[in-house]
């Protein structure tokens, strides 16, 4: 119901492959990027713990602060990756 509303940021695997399309020029300090990261991992969380999504039957049941912590092992892990170059290209 909000004009003003927009869509920041979309991500899909197609071959086998991340593609991410983000709306950029949105805020003038990255800062609010983060904003935006830690928010999505508590929604991940959360959707971890509320049905375990993903998980397989087997696989014991993860609290929110594992499944964080687990994101932020990921996040640290692909931050110093020396072969993940991420490319692409901003398209006015």
């Amino acid at each position: 119901a909000d004009p003003k509303s927009m869509e920041l940021l979309r991500v899909w695997v197609a071959n086998q492959d991340q593609h991410v399309s983000l709306r950029v020029g949105v805020w003038d300090d990255p800062f609010a990027w983060g904003i935006v990261l830690a928010d999505l991992a508590g929604h991940i969380a959360n959707t971890y713990t509320q049905s375990q999504a993903g998980q397989k039957k087997k696989q014991k049941k993860m609290t929110r602060a594992e499944v964080l912590e687990r994101i932020v092992d990921g996040f640290d892990a692909e931050m110093a990756g020396e072969n993940d170059e991420t490319i692409g290209e901003v398209i006015e």
